[in-house]
């Protein structure tokens, strides 16, 4: 079978995985690519030209071309709406199921099942589930599996179809590498290789998909919290920098020095093997002065860290933070003391955060240097618990409430300033912040958010962003770089197209209105998967594809050519 993705804004590791499970499984894929210039859901945002430059037309005619079995999307809240129209658009001229998984359909999979655009939703991981979907695919687009498959929902005749719980994949060395082939075309690989050592998080912050993904039902039997081997994690770099010639690399695990052990090995054997620069996530429970010298030693650039707030009872009981204001400071030395760059995450518009608490993340970032501290206004999404209460409290409506299970903010870090009383004063210890790493220390700890002037909203967002751009030339940040050598990559793709359109007159695709259906869920649970132990066998299975030893090796995907299909139009 062809299994045709459709992608969004920038490499997604989710796809790539999938496909190189497919792949390993014998069937063929391929991606469709929205760069989204201008409207990446993150920083830029100018509806005038992200108008211009819409492509949504010319990845539904490459989904077509491409003669998929089944579209498949990998869905965030903020880009719910967007691959919603997409999958519109591809059903209205092809009879093709289309499947959503990600955290958003996991979090609301009947919110996703409402759309007649939606034929499947996965939640959870869908590793498994993609596959034996494929497996059971009938050839119409319109009838459905004869059995419940694991992690998988649709609708049947009226009734949905929930398949039974998988727990989670513990063996991750049995995954191949995911496969960067899918996105060479489209974006620059060798910029920045984004890369995983692990999946889960030891921690439930309330306003993280963490917080409902790891609590799933039926996802018992074993840690949330899992780790590649050391040998398995540098096979795939060492293929990449052969491969790709990669430049730096970004582990994209939510904390990467959990395993104070694993890391040691490591980030040995990679400062030999690799010697490439690179950037990780850290948390202050998870730092000390040994693994801040390794990180240095091995070419570490920075760590990003996520401070949120630094009203440690309020962390506590409203975020399930659970570090203590010690722990904050001791990995702050210890980062400082080896030489490393920080970035620090500081969120806004918390609700019930007590109104000093800007004041003492004010104390702490002025008396430890740091590269970025990042401001980010609360997020609702669906799903987690800061939302749930914030419903139960009033401080959400259930209008806005179906608007965030509806994905309609469209953005990543949608500003929360409406909601917020003190506004006014969150925005101006938001500029505060970003003033703050351009300054002398001496300076830093004697300015005071009184010393800013009060500005209207739009020109607080205009110095803010020239701030960004003043502290990313500064400290030459790398982020940065490959974010705006990205952004002119997709220009010169996109500009021939553009003229190309105007030049010939090539009307737009009208976009069919959206078709809701009802459903009743059933009255018992699901019928047993048609193959009992499918899933503990998948991964297995998986291996041996590549391996028919059957020994449980790490596993890569070959670089025979893809099977030929239907040109798609160059981007």
């Amino acid at each position: 079978m062809h299994v045709a993705f459709v992608g969004l804004g920038s490499e997604q590791l989710a796809i790539s995985i999938l496909s190189a499970v497919l792949r390993l499984h014998g069937h063929t894929t391929s991606l469709a690519f929205l760069p989204a210039l201008f409207d990446d859901r993150n920083f830029l945002d100018i509806k005038l030209l992200a108008k211009m430059f819409d492509r949504v037309d010319r990845v539904v005619d490459e989904v077509i071309a491409s003669r998929p079995d089944l579209v498949a999307f990998s869905v965030l809240t903020p880009t719910y709406q967007a691959y919603l129209r997409v999958a519109r658009s591809v059903k209205a001229e092809l009879e093709v199921p289309v499947i959503f998984g990600g955290v958003h359909p996991s979090a609301v999979p009947h919110i996703c099942l409402e759309n007649e655009a939606v034929d499947y939703v996965c939640v959870g991981e869908g590793e498994q589930a993609i596959v034996e979907l494929c497996r059971q695919l009938p050839p119409s687009a319109t009838a459905r599996p004869p059995h419940p498959i694991a992690n998988l929902q649709w609708i049947d005749d009226g009734r949905l179809v929930a398949g039974p719980t998988a727990p989670f994949i513990h063996d991750l060395d049995a995954l191949p590498f995911w496969d960067k082939e899918l996105w060479e075309p489209h974006v620059r690989l060798a910029d920045n290789w984004y890369t995983m050592s692990a999946r889960g998080c030891p921690y439930r912050c309330t306003f993280c998909f963490n917080n409902f993904f790891a609590k799933l039902p039926g996802r018992g039997g074993g840690a949330y919290l899992r780790k590649r081997s050391v040998d398995h994690q540098l096979r795939e770099l060492v293929e990449a920098k052969a491969r790709f010639g990669i430049r730096r690399v970004d582990f994209q695990d939510d904390i990467f020095t959990t395993d104070k052990v694993w890391l040691e090995e490591f980030l040995d054997r990679y400062r030999t093997e690799i010697d490439l620069p690179f950037q990780c996530l850290v948390h202050p429970r998870y730092v000390d002065h040994d693994m801040a010298r390794w990180l240095k030693a091995a070419g570490c650039e920075h760590v990003q860290m996520g401070v949120q707030s630094a009203d440690e009872g309020y962390k506590r009981t409203e975020l399930l933070r659970l570090e203590k204001d010690d722990h904050m400071r001791r990995s702050l030395d210890a980062l400082g003391a080896a030489g490393l760059g920080v970035k620090v995450d500081h969120m806004l518009g918390l609700p019930g955060e007590p109104p000093g608490a800007q004041e003492l993340a004010r104390d702490l970032y002025a008396s430890y240097p740091t590269r970025r501290i990042q401001t980010f206004w609360l997020t609702h999404l669906p799903g987690v618990e800061i939302t749930r209460r914030a419903v139960e409290t009033g401080h959400l409506s259930e209008e806005e409430y179906g608007r965030i299970n509806r994905g309609e903010s469209g953005r990543f870090h949608s500003r929360s300033e409406d909601l917020a009383h003190d506004a006014d004063v969150l925005r101006r210890y938001e500029l505060l912040f970003r003033v703050l790493p351009l300054v002398p220390r001496r300076w830093a700890t004697r300015l005071r958010v009184h010393h800013l002037p009060p500005l209207p909203r739009w020109a607080n967002q205009l110095a803010g962003l020239t701030l960004e751009a003043v502290n990313a030339t500064v400290h030459r940040d790398a982020e940065a770089g490959n974010y705006v050598r990205n952004n002119l990559h997709q220009l010169r793709r996109q500009v021939p197209e553009l003229v190309g359109d105007r030049l010939r007159r090539r009307p737009r695709r009208q976009v069919p209105p959206p078709a809701l259906r009802a459903f009743r869920t059933p009255d018992v649970a699901a019928e047993p998967a048609s193959e009992p132990g499918w899933v503990e066998r998948a991964i297995t299975l998986t291996a041996q594809r590549a391996h028919p030893s059957g020994h449980q090796t790490p596993v890569t995907l070959d670089r025979r050519p893809r099977p030929s299909r239907p040109p798609q139009r160059p981007f």
